[in-house]
Protein backbone atom coordinates (compact mmCIF):
# COMPACT_ATOMS: atom_id res chain seq x y z
CA UNK A 1 0.00 0.00 0.00
CA UNK A 2 1.33 3.44 -0.82
CA UNK A 3 3.19 5.07 2.05
CA UNK A 4 3.59 8.70 1.11
CA UNK A 5 5.81 10.92 3.24
CA UNK A 6 6.30 14.65 2.72
CA UNK A 7 9.87 15.74 3.47
CA UNK A 8 11.21 19.27 3.76
CA UNK A 9 14.93 20.10 3.80
CA UNK A 10 16.23 23.55 4.76
CA UNK A 11 19.71 24.76 3.86
CA UNK A 12 20.17 28.48 4.52
CA UNK A 13 23.68 29.76 5.17
CA UNK A 14 24.60 30.05 8.87
CA UNK A 15 23.08 33.12 10.50
CA UNK A 16 25.57 35.94 11.01
CA UNK A 17 25.35 37.22 14.59
CA UNK A 18 27.69 39.96 15.88
CA UNK A 19 30.00 38.66 18.57
CA UNK A 20 29.31 41.65 20.80
CA UNK A 21 25.59 40.97 21.30
CA UNK A 22 24.44 39.26 24.50
CA UNK A 23 23.77 35.55 24.69
CA UNK A 24 20.06 36.28 25.11
CA UNK A 25 20.04 38.46 22.01
CA UNK A 26 21.89 35.81 20.00
CA UNK A 27 19.38 33.16 21.06
CA UNK A 28 16.46 35.45 20.23
CA UNK A 29 17.87 36.18 16.77
CA UNK A 30 18.46 32.49 16.11
CA UNK A 31 14.90 31.53 17.01
CA UNK A 32 13.52 34.33 14.83
CA UNK A 33 15.76 33.19 11.96
CA UNK A 34 14.51 29.61 12.13
CA UNK A 35 10.90 30.64 12.51
CA UNK A 36 11.20 32.58 9.26
CA UNK A 37 12.83 29.58 7.56
CA UNK A 38 10.20 27.14 8.82
CA UNK A 39 7.45 29.43 7.60
CA UNK A 40 8.64 28.66 4.05
CA UNK A 41 7.83 24.94 4.32
CA UNK A 42 5.17 24.51 7.03
CA UNK A 43 2.29 25.39 4.64
CA UNK A 44 3.12 22.16 2.75
CA UNK A 45 2.41 20.16 5.93
CA UNK A 46 5.61 18.11 5.94
CA UNK A 47 5.85 14.87 7.89
CA UNK A 48 9.56 15.48 8.42
CA UNK A 49 11.71 18.62 8.41
CA UNK A 50 15.49 18.20 8.14
CA UNK A 51 17.75 21.06 9.27
CA UNK A 52 21.44 21.49 8.41
CA UNK A 53 24.39 20.52 10.62
CA UNK A 54 24.87 22.66 13.76
CA UNK A 55 21.80 24.56 12.67
CA UNK A 56 21.73 26.99 15.62
CA UNK A 57 25.45 27.86 15.57
CA UNK A 58 26.03 31.49 14.53
CA UNK A 59 28.36 31.84 11.55
CA UNK A 60 31.81 30.99 12.98
CA UNK A 61 33.48 33.62 10.78
CA UNK A 62 32.14 36.32 13.09
CA UNK A 63 31.46 34.31 16.23
CA UNK A 64 34.68 32.76 17.61
CA UNK A 65 34.86 29.56 19.64
CA UNK A 66 34.93 31.05 23.16
CA UNK A 67 31.96 33.23 22.27
CA UNK A 68 30.09 30.19 20.93
CA UNK A 69 30.67 28.20 24.13
CA UNK A 70 29.11 30.98 26.21
CA UNK A 71 26.17 31.12 23.81
CA UNK A 72 25.71 27.32 23.87
CA UNK A 73 25.69 27.22 27.67
CA UNK A 74 23.08 29.97 27.80
CA UNK A 75 21.09 28.28 25.03
CA UNK A 76 21.04 24.82 26.68
CA UNK A 77 17.89 23.13 25.24
CA UNK A 78 15.92 26.29 24.58
CA UNK A 79 16.23 26.25 20.80
CA UNK A 80 15.55 22.52 20.72
CA UNK A 81 12.43 23.22 22.78
CA UNK A 82 11.39 25.87 20.25
CA UNK A 83 11.60 23.25 17.49
CA UNK A 84 9.78 20.74 19.70
CA UNK A 85 6.90 23.19 20.08
CA UNK A 86 6.76 23.63 16.29
CA UNK A 87 6.79 19.85 15.80
CA UNK A 88 3.94 19.40 18.28
CA UNK A 89 1.79 22.21 16.88
CA UNK A 90 2.24 21.07 13.27
CA UNK A 91 2.32 17.32 13.85
CA UNK A 92 5.67 16.68 12.19
CA UNK A 93 9.08 15.24 12.93
CA UNK A 94 12.04 17.64 13.01
CA UNK A 95 15.69 16.60 12.73
CA UNK A 96 17.50 19.08 14.99
CA UNK A 97 21.32 18.98 14.60
CA UNK A 98 23.34 20.96 17.14
CA UNK A 99 26.46 21.02 19.26
CA UNK A 100 25.45 19.84 22.72
CA UNK A 101 27.48 19.63 25.92
CA UNK A 102 28.13 16.18 27.38
CA UNK A 103 28.11 15.51 31.12
CA UNK A 104 31.90 15.55 31.31
CA UNK A 105 32.17 19.00 29.73
CA UNK A 106 33.13 17.69 26.32
CA UNK A 107 30.88 18.30 23.31
CA UNK A 108 28.88 16.25 20.82
CA UNK A 109 27.95 17.02 17.22
CA UNK A 110 24.53 15.41 17.35
CA UNK A 111 21.18 15.19 15.59
CA UNK A 112 18.18 14.88 17.90
CA UNK A 113 15.04 13.58 16.21
CA UNK A 114 11.94 15.31 17.56
CA UNK A 115 8.68 13.43 17.05
CA UNK A 116 5.19 14.65 16.20
CA UNK A 117 4.32 15.06 19.88
CA UNK A 118 7.37 17.24 20.56
CA UNK A 119 9.38 14.54 22.32
CA UNK A 120 12.92 13.49 21.47
CA UNK A 121 12.70 10.01 19.99
CA UNK A 122 16.48 9.55 19.92
CA UNK A 123 19.80 11.03 18.87
CA UNK A 124 22.60 10.28 16.44
CA UNK A 125 26.13 11.45 17.32
CA UNK A 126 28.43 12.16 14.39
CA UNK A 127 30.78 9.17 14.05
CA UNK A 128 33.46 10.66 11.82
CA UNK A 129 34.75 14.10 12.76
CA UNK A 130 37.30 16.13 10.89
CA UNK A 131 40.52 16.20 12.97
CA UNK A 132 39.99 19.84 13.98
CA UNK A 133 36.52 19.12 15.35
CA UNK A 134 38.04 17.03 18.13
CA UNK A 135 41.38 18.76 18.62
CA UNK A 136 40.19 22.38 18.55
CA UNK A 137 36.63 22.14 19.84
CA UNK A 138 36.67 19.13 22.21
CA UNK A 139 33.96 17.31 20.29
CA UNK A 140 33.75 13.57 20.97
CA UNK A 141 33.35 10.93 18.28
CA UNK A 142 30.10 8.97 18.16
CA UNK A 143 30.17 5.19 17.91
CA UNK A 144 26.55 4.18 17.36
CA UNK A 145 24.48 3.94 14.19
CA UNK A 146 20.89 3.95 15.49
CA UNK A 147 17.78 3.33 13.43
CA UNK A 148 14.82 5.50 14.43
CA UNK A 149 11.40 3.84 14.20
CA UNK A 150 9.08 6.56 12.93
CA UNK A 151 5.41 6.13 12.14
CA UNK A 152 6.18 6.27 8.41
CA UNK A 153 9.28 4.05 8.37
CA UNK A 154 12.79 3.35 9.60
CA UNK A 155 15.20 6.31 9.56
CA UNK A 156 19.00 6.50 9.78
CA UNK A 157 21.24 9.55 9.99
CA UNK A 158 24.70 10.66 8.90
CA UNK A 159 26.24 14.09 9.47
CA UNK A 160 28.54 15.89 7.03
CA UNK A 161 32.03 14.24 7.03
CA UNK A 162 30.41 10.87 7.86
CA UNK A 163 29.57 10.48 4.18
CA UNK A 164 33.22 9.73 3.38
CA UNK A 165 33.48 6.56 5.49
CA UNK A 166 32.57 3.04 4.42
CA UNK A 167 32.32 1.70 7.98
CA UNK A 168 29.15 3.66 8.74
CA UNK A 169 27.78 3.03 5.26
CA UNK A 170 28.17 -0.74 5.69
CA UNK A 171 26.31 -0.64 9.00
CA UNK A 172 23.38 1.16 7.44
CA UNK A 173 23.40 -1.01 4.32
CA UNK A 174 22.97 -4.03 6.60
CA UNK A 175 20.18 -2.31 8.58
CA UNK A 176 18.24 -1.33 5.42
CA UNK A 177 16.53 1.90 6.56
CA UNK A 178 13.75 3.42 4.46
CA UNK A 179 15.34 6.88 4.66
CA UNK A 180 18.72 8.40 5.51
CA UNK A 181 18.67 11.99 6.76
CA UNK A 182 21.81 14.01 6.19
CA UNK A 183 22.30 17.34 8.01
CA UNK A 184 25.51 18.87 6.73
CA UNK A 185 27.81 21.74 5.89
CA UNK A 186 29.22 19.65 3.01
CA UNK A 187 27.17 18.50 0.04
CA UNK A 188 28.94 15.24 -0.76
CA UNK A 189 28.25 15.27 -4.50
CA UNK A 190 28.11 11.74 -5.93
CA UNK A 191 28.35 10.29 -2.41
CA UNK A 192 24.70 11.13 -1.79
CA UNK A 193 23.54 8.88 -4.62
CA UNK A 194 26.12 6.26 -3.69
CA UNK A 195 24.80 6.03 -0.12
CA UNK A 196 21.17 5.93 -1.26
CA UNK A 197 21.90 3.14 -3.74
CA UNK A 198 24.14 1.16 -1.38
CA UNK A 199 21.50 1.24 1.37
CA UNK A 200 18.52 0.85 -1.02
CA UNK A 201 16.99 3.83 0.75
CA UNK A 202 15.78 7.35 0.14
CA UNK A 203 18.20 10.11 1.16
CA UNK A 204 17.27 13.59 2.40
CA UNK A 205 20.12 16.08 2.54
CA UNK A 206 19.86 19.48 4.27
CA UNK A 207 23.10 21.31 3.47
CA UNK A 208 23.88 24.80 4.73
CA UNK A 209 24.60 27.09 1.79
CA UNK A 210 24.46 24.33 -0.84
CA UNK A 211 21.65 22.48 -2.62
CA UNK A 212 19.29 20.43 -0.52
CA UNK A 213 18.33 17.17 -2.20
CA UNK A 214 16.01 14.19 -2.01
CA UNK A 215 17.63 11.15 -3.66
CA UNK A 216 15.87 7.89 -4.57
CA UNK A 217 17.11 4.38 -3.69
CA UNK A 218 18.49 4.16 -7.24
CA UNK A 219 20.67 7.24 -6.71
CA UNK A 220 18.55 9.61 -8.78
CA UNK A 221 17.80 13.14 -7.56
CA UNK A 222 14.05 13.36 -7.01
CA UNK A 223 14.07 17.02 -5.92
CA UNK A 224 16.61 19.74 -5.23
CA UNK A 225 16.75 23.32 -4.02
CA UNK A 226 18.07 26.09 -6.27
CA UNK A 227 20.33 29.12 -6.17
CA UNK A 228 17.19 31.19 -5.49
CA UNK A 229 15.55 29.16 -2.73
CA UNK A 230 17.45 27.25 -0.04
CA UNK A 231 14.64 24.83 0.77
CA UNK A 232 12.70 22.00 -0.81
CA UNK A 233 9.61 20.00 0.00
CA UNK A 234 8.72 16.85 -1.86
CA UNK A 235 6.56 13.77 -1.41
CA UNK A 236 8.01 10.27 -1.69
CA UNK A 237 6.45 6.82 -1.49
CA UNK A 238 8.28 4.53 0.94
CA UNK A 239 6.37 1.41 -0.13
CA UNK A 240 9.02 0.18 -2.54
CA UNK A 241 11.50 -2.58 -3.30
CA UNK A 242 14.68 -2.62 -5.40
CA UNK A 243 14.88 -5.50 -7.89
CA UNK A 244 17.54 -6.61 -10.35
CA UNK A 245 16.03 -7.15 -13.79
CA UNK A 246 17.73 -10.54 -14.27
CA UNK A 247 15.04 -13.25 -13.96
CA UNK A 248 12.53 -10.76 -12.51
CA UNK A 249 12.07 -9.00 -15.84
CA UNK A 250 9.98 -11.83 -17.33
CA UNK A 251 7.37 -11.27 -14.59
CA UNK A 252 6.99 -7.52 -15.03
CA UNK A 253 4.40 -7.68 -17.87
CA UNK A 254 2.12 -9.91 -15.78
CA UNK A 255 2.41 -7.51 -12.84
CA UNK A 256 1.45 -4.58 -15.02
CA UNK A 257 -1.44 -6.47 -16.64
CA UNK A 258 -2.91 -7.23 -13.22
CA UNK A 259 -2.19 -4.01 -11.34
CA UNK A 260 -1.77 -1.38 -14.06
CA UNK A 261 -0.91 2.06 -12.62
CA UNK A 262 -1.23 0.73 -9.06
CA UNK A 263 2.30 -0.62 -9.42
CA UNK A 264 5.10 1.55 -10.85
CA UNK A 265 8.23 -0.16 -12.19
CA UNK A 266 10.88 2.49 -12.76
CA UNK A 267 14.07 1.77 -14.70
CA UNK A 268 16.83 4.39 -14.26
CA UNK A 269 18.91 2.86 -17.04
CA UNK A 270 22.39 1.33 -16.96
CA UNK A 271 22.14 -0.12 -13.42
CA UNK A 272 20.28 -3.27 -14.37
CA UNK A 273 17.75 -2.74 -11.59
CA UNK A 274 14.35 -1.17 -11.08
CA UNK A 275 12.42 0.52 -8.30
CA UNK A 276 9.04 -1.16 -7.88
CA UNK A 277 6.60 1.01 -5.94
CA UNK A 278 3.06 0.21 -4.87
CA UNK A 279 0.46 2.93 -5.44
CA UNK A 280 -2.30 0.54 -4.38
CA UNK A 281 -4.58 1.02 -1.38
CA UNK A 282 -4.70 -2.72 -0.80
CA UNK A 283 -1.41 -4.30 -1.87
CA UNK A 284 2.13 -3.57 -0.68
CA UNK A 285 5.33 -3.86 -2.68
CA UNK A 286 6.25 -6.82 -0.46
CA UNK A 287 2.91 -8.42 -1.37
CA UNK A 288 3.82 -8.11 -5.05
CA UNK A 289 7.20 -9.70 -4.38
CA UNK A 290 5.55 -12.67 -2.67
CA UNK A 291 2.75 -13.05 -5.21
CA UNK A 292 5.02 -13.14 -8.26
CA UNK A 293 8.04 -14.82 -6.69
CA UNK A 294 10.31 -11.83 -7.26
CA UNK A 295 13.85 -11.77 -5.89
CA UNK A 296 15.11 -8.65 -4.13
CA UNK A 297 18.34 -7.25 -5.52
CA UNK A 298 20.38 -7.94 -2.38
CA UNK A 299 19.15 -11.54 -2.35
CA UNK A 300 20.07 -11.89 -6.02
CA UNK A 301 23.59 -10.56 -5.40
CA UNK A 302 24.00 -12.88 -2.41
CA UNK A 303 22.91 -15.86 -4.55
CA UNK A 304 25.35 -14.87 -7.28
CA UNK A 305 28.16 -14.69 -4.72
CA UNK A 306 27.26 -18.10 -3.27
CA UNK A 307 27.32 -19.54 -6.77
CA UNK A 308 30.79 -18.13 -7.34
CA UNK A 309 32.08 -19.66 -4.13
CA UNK A 310 30.66 -23.15 -4.69
CA UNK A 311 33.29 -25.92 -4.89
CA UNK A 312 34.93 -26.41 -8.27
CA UNK A 313 33.77 -23.13 -9.79
CA UNK A 314 36.78 -20.90 -9.20
CA UNK A 315 39.36 -20.68 -11.98
CA UNK A 316 42.83 -21.83 -10.88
Amino acid sequence: MSNYVTISCLGPRPLAVPADVSDEEAISRMIAHWQAQLDRVLPDRPDLIVLPEACDRPDPLGFPLERRLSYYRARQDRIRDFFADVAKRHGCYIAYPAHVEAEDGMWLNAMQLIDRAGGVTGAYVKNHLTPDEHVKTNILYGGEAPIFECDFGRVASAICFDLNFEELLRRYAAAKPDLIIFPSMYHGGLMQGYWAYACRSYFAGAVAGAPCTIVTPLGEVAAGSTNYYSFITTRVNLDYVVLHIDENDAKFPAIKRKYGPSVVIHDPGYLGCVLLTSESKDVTADDIVAEFGLELMDDYFARADRSRRAPGRMAP
